[in-house]
């Protein structure tokens, strides 16, 4: 395990809960699990983004942790991922300028160009011009922070004469990831100068590659490579590896389930859209994955198991670089009481073990 650097664990929260639950009561229950982490000592509660159905129906991550942000004052807060091209750039600034101002935590702003089709077709942009907005949307964003007036001459926002955002962005400015779906966008977000967050479905020898691919690139683009290295990894902790085992083949498959019908993959709609292609292939698997018979690679790769078993597998994560640990098993149908046990137990018997286990490593 590196040594030197501190470990930091957040759970990604999510309006999401048992089927017959209605969405005043999902979330309740997100924010709920929020004040649960908060009082057991973990660094952030982060929330992805999704519109239109039952695969988190969150359509708006940044107001939903101003409310977080109200509730459990000094948690880090953290998006994964906001879907920039779904955004006026202007209003993204401003909304992420806000939450800055409301908020007392860390913010750490994960991003990406959003892979559902239907969510595209829904907004009426078009896929093809994920990547120009957005990079245009970040470099806007990055202008933005400098807290003075400026021009910008974009393709979807112009400032033609001297603009400033307003709340201006405090001290308390995000930190922002890029969203890493393949090698390709490794290298890209290295050449943004955006911290890579990667996902655990990827195989440690590809993680490793990514972030050997990320800093080579970010490097020869001239920034700064001390950042935090976020994973986004499934846990499910019990008390023994079989109840934690046979809870992760109870609910990983609707998980699965849904992203197939999220998504669409069966019907592979990106093989004729530019830039996304290489998609087709990786949800190839998804409907396979739905079946608990396929489940077992993609259950060693997370945090699966009893407290030891979850503690040695997150030091394998740690050996390859990352810090930044952003649990979950908040998917729809998963019941509060398996998510509390997930959340307590890795909180009182996992954090203990890795921060003692760096202690030793630094001495």
């Amino acid at each position: 395990m590196s040594s030197g650097k501190r470990l930091r664990f957040a759970y990604q929260i999510g309006a999401v809960g048992e089927a017959d639950l209605d969405d005043q009561a999902l979330y309740r229950e997100a924010l709920d699990d929020a004040i649960l982490l908060h009082r057991l000592g973990y660094d952030g509660a982060w929330m992805v983004e999704h519109h239109f159905s039952d695969y988190y129906p969150q359509p708006n991550p940044l107001l939903f942790l101003s409310h977080i942000a109200a509730a459990c004052p000094g948690l880090g807060l953290g998006t994964s991922v906001m879907v920039l091209p779904w955004y006026d750039p202007v209003r993204f600034a401003e909304d992420l300028s806000m939450l800055s101002n409301l908020s007392s935590g860390e913010l750490h702003i994960g991003m990406g160009r959003g892979t559902a089709k239907s969510e595209y077709d829904a907004f009426g942009i078009d896929m093809e011009t994920a990547r120009e907005r957005f990079r245009e949307t970040w470099l806007f964003t990055q202008r933005a922070m400098e807290g003075k007036p400026f021009i910008f001459d974009g393709k979807y926002v112009n400032f033609a004469s001297p603009t400033k955002i307003r709340p201006a962005f405090g001290a308390n400015k995000p930190k922002f990831y890029g969203a890493i779906g393949s090698m390709e966008s490794a290298g890209i977000m290295g050449d943004l100068g955006l911290a890579p967050l990667c996902l655990s479905s990827f195989p440690d020898h590809l993680l490793q590659r990514i972030l050997e691919t990320w800093q080579i690139r970010r490097t020869a683009a001239g920034h700064s490579s001390d950042v935090a290295f976020p994973i986004s990894i499934k846990c499910f902790v019990a008390r023994t590896d079989e109840e934690a085992h046979a809870q992760a083949l109870k609910y990983l498959p609707q998980f699965f389930a849904l992203q197939v019908r999220h998504y669409q993959s069966d019907d592979a709609p990106w093989d004729n859209i530019e830039g996304y292609q290489q998609f087709s292939k990786m949800f190839a698997n998804l409907r396979q994955l739905s079946d608990p018979a396929n489940l077992g690679s993609y259950i060693s790769r997370n945090l699966v198991g009893s407290p030891e078993t979850v503690a040695r597998r997150l030091r394998q994560f740690a050996d390859l670089g990352f810090d930044y640990f952003v649990l979950g098993n908040a998917t729809y149908g998963v019941p509060r009481a398996i998510r509390h046990e997930t959340i307590k137990l890795f909180a009182e018997e996992v954090m203990p073990r890795l921060r003692a286990d760096l202690s030793v490593a630094a001495e």
